[in-house]
């Protein structure tokens, strides 16, 4: 028995190694549990917003982020990962080719450690989500049918090009990655993007009615504090994923994206405490995601410590953005998309230009503070250019969807709530 033992700790402890294609088992193991991980957090994320609309729209929201894996995948498939990721850009390096259209020339052959298909549908929770997240902006009044034609075009047309930049290998047009800036796993790309759509799908469309005044609180606190834990610990599959393999760069971004949220959430509540003289649980899980939100750029190139300061600095910013500024400029931003996401990740992706350091395992830049001040510079122009592109193109996409399909749900739809007046189901039975 103890022979037995023996023989078996030693196979066990053997380390794993790459087989002669290339591709590592520990690795791919690691990539599939990411995957899963990062596609678990659009599920989390409807649970975070469904609890936080009234009980009349809860089955929209959820109904909305479901179809986001949906049709996302199926467009994702066919050319948005081609658009996105594909060796070769068209139009001066706007946006890819059509060379993995209908994943042609994606097969199980290496990409890194890994299956190329693996890299593909790892990237296909990335694009599910990004858009998925703007539905907070527009919660309770953006017609579905509006909403789906929104989502498709969305993606092909302002995800796809922003990817392609910072992660696809352009170099031309704004060719973000070729330039140097950092984003490890979607500041700019998902966070940056998606928040200024959101701020834009704000300002173009009409207020919920009532707004602000005869606005109901949350309707289901315990659901949303659910969707924040699903989106903790899905985020470690979305930020210690990104490093591709299970490797010390992972376990790096592991570490910090668990730091910089416990920060951002304790950093929150004593806001809530200083300002409001009591802690709220919506301010904590608040806080939480957006420290999730802020690592996000840094998580590959950042310590602990810094982990630290980008963790407050997201509680800060978030906390004064969603009741400073929303307040101040009056726009009806259901769920605080932009304050939480468009204004952390900014802070993300310039914090990452100012805590970089060559230290961290798999990075080789450093940033201002370790001796780089052009960093930031590279940094400030990948926020700038983000902004540029969603906001201009997200604006586009809704003068095309109101034209044709139109935007918002009529006065009647919002009072009833959009789970009758789009879907015929209500979530909740109310009991004599």
């Amino acid at each position: 028995m103890v022979f037995l033992t023996v023989i078996v700790f030693s196979i066990l402890s053997q380390p794993v190694s790459a087989d002669e294609t290339g591709i590592d088992s520990g690795d791919t193991a690691w990539m599939l549990v990411s995957a899963a991980l990062v596609l678990l957090m659009t599920p989390g994320l409807a649970f975070f917003y469904g609890g936080l609309v009234r009980r009349k729209n809860i089955l929209s929201v959820l109904m909305q982020c479901f179809m986001a894996m949906c049709l996302i995948t199926v467009l994702w498939v066919i050319v948005g990962y081609s658009l996105a990721f594909s060796d070769k850009s068209i139009l001066g390096g706007l946006i890819g080719n059509l060379k993995y259209a209908f994943l042609a020339n994606v097969g199980f052959e290496p990409k890194g450690t890994i299956p190329h298909q693996l890299f593909m549908i790892f990237q296909a929770k990335f694009a599910i989500i990004t858009p998925a997240l703007i539905i907070g902006a527009f919660a309770e009044r953006l017609r579905f049918r509006a909403y789906m034609l929104f989502l498709g075009l969305w993606l092909l047309f302002v995800y796809c090009p922003i990817c392609h930049w910072v992660w696809g290998g352009s170099k031309g047009f704004f060719g973000l990655g070729a330039e140097g800036a950092l984003d490890f796993a979607g500041g700019t790309v998902v966070h940056v993007n998606a928040g200024i759509a959101a701020l834009v799908t704000v300002l173009v469309i009409r207020k919920r009615q009532g707004y602000p005044e005869k606005i109901s609180p949350p309707h289901n606190l315990p659901l949303a504090v659910l969707g924040a834990g699903l989106l903790w610990v899905g985020w470690f599959g979305f930020n210690a994923g990104s490093a591709l393999a299970a490797n010390a760069s992972g376990v790096n971004a592991f570490v910090v994206t668990h730091v910089s949220s416990a920060m951002a959430g304790l950093t929150w509540v004593v806001l809530d405490l200083i300002r409001h003289k009591r802690a709220t649980l919506l301010g904590v899980i608040t806080g939480a995601v957006a420290g999730l939100v802020a690592i996000t750029p840094a998580s590959g190139s950042v310590n602990a410590m810094a982990a630290l300061a980008i963790g407050m600095g997201a509680g800060i910013i978030g906390f004064i953005a969603v009741t400073v500024l929303k307040p101040k400029f009056g726009y009806d931003d259901s769920l605080d998309v932009f304050g939480v996401h468009g204004m952390a990740g900014m802070w993300g992706a310039l914090a990452t230009g100012l805590w970089a350091t060559s230290a961290v395992p798999g990075n080789t830049v450093n940033g201002l503070f370790y001796g780089n001040p052009w960093q930031v510079v590279i940094q400030l122009k990948a926020i700038v250019y983000t902004i540029v592109w969603s906001g201009l193109v997200t604006w586009c996409v809704l003068k095309f969807v109101d034209l044709t399909v139109g935007l918002c749900a009529t006065e009647h739809a919002e009072r009833v709530g959009l789970d009758l007046s789009d879907h015929s189901e209500t979530a909740y039975t109310i009991m004599d």
